[in-house]
């Protein structure tokens, strides 16, 4: 039994990344009601292996057409779409055994608040006289459009250690909850009480996160030890119009470094973790703190090997050369780099700065010290042309990095998030708030996003060739496994028609090859300008080169 469970809820979706659902959050916020005086558990509605393919939901069936028939190339997007996590009635069921007065659930992304709002409704049925919560980006966000359902009593917006406890307080001690910080709830007369988001003053002023509750068993992979999250900052202080982030008015704030290594120290004793995915919006952004935190990981855990990973992205400008070695000493192997895009007009929509130069520098920094670098560009963006993302991923295709295609969608909270909604261009959906479901069709078409995917799928393929090909661009990857040497097999043979021609195939697990539908213009385009290439041009990609 406990006073308060935390719940993240399942998922649905084409795919899902374990090692960045650890609900490292919720762990946030456990710690801070913990030091009030509750007992507070956490339910992780994603640990657990099992999935299961589903129909699309009805508001996605125009994905068909983009995705289609299974794929097992190199060159495949997306097929099945899946449930991941615990059914709704084993939730209820814990919940109700669990018996606490009150139910946090957490809302990250608008694409799977359905999922949120569902979990809230099986607590109420499973558990009547519960109150329920929902905090994250997505209540954050649109606050009204979550206090409509009847089955949440309370959103918290903004930062939840900075909220929730006052509000368990509250409820606790029979007071109003009007006051507490980023709360907001609907009145007697239908209308909404919402407070300002709730902030973090001094990050030193809230304990390490909870840990403990963590189903860490859930997030080993396999031999290699245990996975932890880290965030050691709070906000971002660039503006980029795509992102909710800078828009949301949290101040940019660091963590003192002794508390951050102190939880990567309860994490690699405690839990056995050796992967580490920093989730800060921007990690290295202080260059002094970022070195002075790097030499106390290298310092106090370099025989351990860790690896470290900063998933959400880097910021080219901010890593130069020395920053680059300390990091390879304490543990990157694989830098992230936000490029966006090298066009001058959509940086200015954008209101981010052109650091082609820094990216170009950083990669070769990464390739001096024997790091691996993907780079990220946005496509299919409102006014954003095909033409436009053509040459950005031919950009990534003459430097030694592999290429992050992320379709654009427009998120909640964003600048571009309410232009979109100006315009008229906003999914009719929630469930359609993701790249996954290529959500704008603008000056770049579904189909054009779909095929830009592809390319970038190609463009990668043909850099983990490596030498095998021609093309030197220290990005070769060599695998034992049957399956890798298989799917090596088939892209070679595949390619072969898309350097004649531009058409994309793909294969189905029964070995029939078939055409996938692209944009002819794009995929061929993008050919043309692979040719163009000095590491390209010199690799005739002939039978032999391809041989199957």
């Amino acid at each position: 039994m406990v006073d308060i469970l935390l719940i993240q809820p399942p998922v649905q979706d084409f795919y899902l990344t374990a090692k960045r659902t650890l609900p490292y959050g919720l762990a946030c916020i456990a710690s801070a009601l913990r030091q009030y005086g509750f007992s507070v558990g956490i339910l992780d509605g994603l640990a657990v292996s099992k999935s299961r393919p589903m129909a699309y939901p009805k508001e996605m069936d125009y994905l068909k057409a983009y995705y289609g028939r299974p794929d097992i190339s190199p060159f495949a997007l997306f097929h099945d779409f899946r449930r991941f996590g615990y059914s709704f009635e084993h939730i209820g069921k814990t919940v109700r055994a669990s018996g606490p007065f009150m139910v946090g659930i957490s809302s990250l992304f608008t694409a799977y608040s359905d999922m949120a709002l569902e979990t809230a409704r099986t607590v109420k049925s499973f558990h009547p006289k519960c109150i329920t919560v929902l905090g994250g980006h997505h209540p954050s966000a649109l606050p009204k459009a979550v206090l409509r359902h009847s089955a949440v009593d309370f959103i918290i917006r903004g930062e939840g250690e900075a909220g929730m406890p006052h509000l368990a307080e509250a409820l606790r001690d029979g007071q109003n909850p009007a006051e507490v910080p980023g709360i907001g709830f609907r009145r007697p007369d239908g209308s909404y009480h919402l407070n300002p988001p709730a902030v973090m003053d001094s990050l030193s002023d809230y304990p390490p996160p909870a840990l403990d509750l963590m189903p860490h068993h859930y997030y080993r992979r396999k031999k290699r030890g245990g996975s932890a999250v880290i965030v050691s900052s709070r906000g971002c202080p660039m503006k980029c119009t795509y992102c909710s982030v800078g828009a949301s008015g949290l101040p940019y704030r660091r963590r003192e470094i002794d508390a951050v290594i102190g939880e990567i120290r309860e994490g690699v004793d405690r839990w056995q973790a050796r992967f580490i995915d920093f989730e800060d919006e921007n990690l290295s952004l202080d260059r002094d703190w970022f070195l002075r935190l790097l030499h106390e990981i290298t310092e106090r855990f370099g025989e351990l090997n860790l690896e470290l990973r900063a998933m959400n992205g880097l910021f080219a400008p901010s890593l130069d050369e020395t920053v680059i070695r300390a990091m390879k000493k304490a543990g990157f192997r694989t830098l992230n780099l936000s490029l966006g895009t090298t066009s001058a007009v959509r940086l200015k929509r954008f209101r981010r700065p052109d650091v082609r130069a820094a990216v170009d520098s950083a990669i070769g920094f990464a390739q001096k010290e024997g790091l691996k670098t993907v780079t990220y560009i946005i496509v299919g963006a409102p006014g954003q042309t095909a033409e436009e993302s053509v040459r950005d991923l031919l950009y990534l295709a003459a430097g030694p990095t592999l290429a992050g295609v992320s379709v654009y969608y427009p998120a909640p909270g964003s600048i571009d998030f309410e232009a979109a909604n100006r315009s008229g261009l906003l999914p009719d959906h929630f469930t359609l708030m993701r790249s996954t479901a290529l959500p704008i069709s603008d000056t770049t078409s579904r189909l054009e996003s779909a095929t830009l995917l592809r390319l970038g799928r190609i463009l990668n393929f043909l850099k983990s060739m490596g030498s095998q090909t021609g093309i030197e661009t220290g990005c070769s990857r060599h695998s034992n496994s049957d399956f890798e040497h298989a799917r090596e097999r088939i892209g070679r043979r595949l390619l072969r028609p898309f350097f004649k021609t531009g058409e994309i195939q793909g294969m189905t697990p029964e070995g029939e090859i078939y055409s996938h539908r692209v944009s002819g213009s794009v995929s061929n385009r993008f050919r043309s300008g692979l040719n163009e290439i000095q590491a390209f041009k010199e690799n005739k990609f002939d039978d032999a080169d391809l041989n199957f």
